[in-house]
């Protein structure tokens, strides 16, 4: 089980190790059932994985024996908690994220844990076509900050690479197996253009607003694969509207151009955020196209959010283009006029 503590030798180390601030538990599942161990953890580990960033521990197994490692009462928690989640799994075929979930608040030592600051190491992202090497400071915080957030902000302006990074990470976890699938979500909001004056259906009229999305997956995965896994929609590419009513459980979300939501939209696309889902928020708060009167959801959230616990926030500035060089003037220049209009 990549990442986590191999099974102790029990002839050699004792069945509770105390240190000063940790401690290990050991113990066996019975009776031993591999079907029943299946469902308690669940497709890639996904349930333990659950326990471990809810419950600060760390998990380690082999077969039906398990070693569990953290404070004292986190440990003893989340000792119980598995033992209570196998004795459902007598008569279920199936375990939720939202059953994981509520035998955890039941312990009462469920916490959000505190992310790792970025130590200034150089950071590579793996996807099967390419490695990418963000660059820049702020490029380099932003991913650190998507591998270790829940819900992350990447606001600046066009070309600094919030989407296309964005994209990397979800492929790098799709790959890695972090998550079953990949969201890609749009308001179907441009400058000049209405839907209902575009020919086609709906899929063809919102096709052309998500097309920086599919470049970027075929970039970094190539158009074949790209084809194959939205056919069996492990990637998914949709326009806001469609996100209304839905809860998304280890999913990678982005949701580009997010200047042109509204801030009801906004709020509804972040309660949909499911267990075991990263959320990454990209937009450029100078480009607002949205009719006027109303306000962007972007602008707002940032306000509302910023001090918020558990959720990233990466400001790019001009300096950030990773583009042409004169498109860093051009920004640099719009900046110095004080002309927030959207271009």
């Amino acid at each position: 089980m990549p990442g986590l503590a191999p099974r102790p030798n029990p002839q050699t180390e004792p069945e509770e190790r105390l240190t000063t601030t940790t401690e290990a538990r050991q113990f066996d599942l019975s009776p031993a059932d591999q079907r029943r161990l299946t469902v308690l953890c669940g497709q890639f580990d996904e349930h333990l994985k659950h326990i471990e960033r809810r419950m600060d521990v760390r998990i380690g197994r082999r077969g039906h024996h398990f070693r569990i490692e953290g404070q004292p009462e986190n440990a003893t928690a989340a000792t119980e908690v598995i033992r209570h989640l196998y004795r459902e799994t007598e008569a279920s075929d199936d375990i939720s994220p939202e059953t994981v979930h509520l035998f955890i608040r039941e312990s009462g030592f469920e916490r959000l844990p505190e992310a790792a600051e970025w130590d200034g190491n150089q950071i590579v992202i793996k996807t099967p076509k390419l490695q990418a090497r963000p660059r820049g400071k702020n490029q380099q915080k932003y991913v650190h900050n998507i591998r270790n957030h829940d819900v992350n902000f990447g606001i600046g302006p066009a070309g600094t690479g919030k989407t296309w990074l964005a994209v990397a990470c979800a492929v790098e976890a799709l790959k890695d197996e972090q998550v079953k699938r990949i969201l890609l979500v749009r308001p179907a909001v441009e400058a000049g253009e209405k839907l209902g004056f575009l020919p086609g259906d709906l899929a063809q009229k919102v096709d052309p607003y998500l097309r920086p999305l599919y470049d970027a997956l075929y970039e970094m995965l190539g158009f074949e694969q790209v084809t194959r896994l939205i056919e069996k929609s492990v990637i998914e590419i949709a326009p806001l509207a469609f996100m209304r009513g839905r809860t998304l459980n280890n999913s990678f979300i982005i949701l580009d151009e997010s200047q042109n939501t509204t801030r009801e939209q906004m709020k509804m696309f972040l309660t949909r955020i499911g267990f075991g889902s990263t959320a990454v928020i990209t937009g450029d708060t100078t480009q607002v196209d949205l009719p006027r009167g109303q306000n962007s959801g972007l602008i707002h959230a940032a306000s509302v959010l910023s001090q918020v616990s558990g959720i990233g926030f990466t400001r790019f500035e001009s300096a950030d283009v990773v583009r042409h060089p004169l498109v860093q003037r051009i920004v640099e220049a719009y900046d110095a006029f004080g002309d927030s209009t959207p271009t």
